[in-house]
């Protein structure tokens, strides 16, 4: 299995102890829950930051964990950890049957941490999702590792997740503070009810935290900006 060098930027403390709860919370959801799908309603909202930070999290924790790149419009995973490469297999590559499984799925330097990576931007890839190729990965990837989690693009733009989603055994959503309407969270989690796939919970991002106390303690934090999506 070839390998990928993945770079991720150390989080704020505060940051950190919040994703290492959302670890323990997502541990606690059971053994049947392995396919977990990450996504928000609208762009910039930070879920591609949350699925590497909980995938990275689930791993050094003793879970093989495998994270998939299922952005295939717009992924912003290549560029913002370092690893984009034209020899790197997508998994647009393997949807498409141009490489296998093992082509496909990455070790990486973050221990017990692999990576199906997408490296090529497809403008429909709907016929791939929808095809049986697809959920032939899904399959293998949960006989293999403890966690498949997958990013996707965002559910209330395009109709990918709602395709994933269907597949996947819980979903995450992840709002951003002040930006996000109610009325877009409310649609998202309309459209994972109609495909069946159980809310897990949600994460409110990019929270500033003003409490005097919570600053004493924590140290103080602003927005992470470095982590700013398409």
């Amino acid at each position: 299995m070839e390998k990928i060098q993945l770079s991720i930027p150390k989080l704020p403390y505060a940051v950190e102890e919040a994703m290492n709860r959302l670890r323990v919370n997502v541990k606690f959801c059971g053994k049947n829950t392995k396919r977990i799908l990450i996504t928000s309603s609208v762009p910039d909202e930070g879920k591609s930051m949350v699925s590497v930070q909980l995938w990275k999290m689930l791993s050094e924790a003793g879970f093989k964990t495998v994270l998939v790149d299922c952005d295939l419009r717009k992924s912003t995973l290549k560029n913002r950890h370092n690893f984009a490469d034209e020899k790197i297999n997508s998994i647009g590559h393997y949807l498409s049957g141009q490489c296998e499984y093992s082509d496909v799925v990455y070790e990486t330097n973050v221990e017990n941490g692999y990576i199906v990576p997408c490296t090529t931007s497809l403008e429909n890839p709907i016929s791939l999702i929808e095809d049986e190729r697809f959920n032939e990965l899904l399959d293998k990837l949960s006989d293999d590792f403890r966690y498949v989690l997958i990013d996707t693009p965002p559910l209330c733009a395009v109709a990918d997740s709602s395709l994933v989603a269907s597949l996947c055994d819980g979903a995450i959503l992840v709002v951003r503070a002040g930006s996000t309407s109610k009325k877009l969270v409310k649609e998202s989690i309309g459209q994972l009810n109609y495909v069946g796939c159980n809310l897990l919970g949600t994460i409110l991002n990019r929270v500033e935290t003003k409490s005097h106390t919570y600053n004493k303690y924590y140290g103080k934090y602003k927005e992470y900006g470095e982590y700013k999506e398409n």
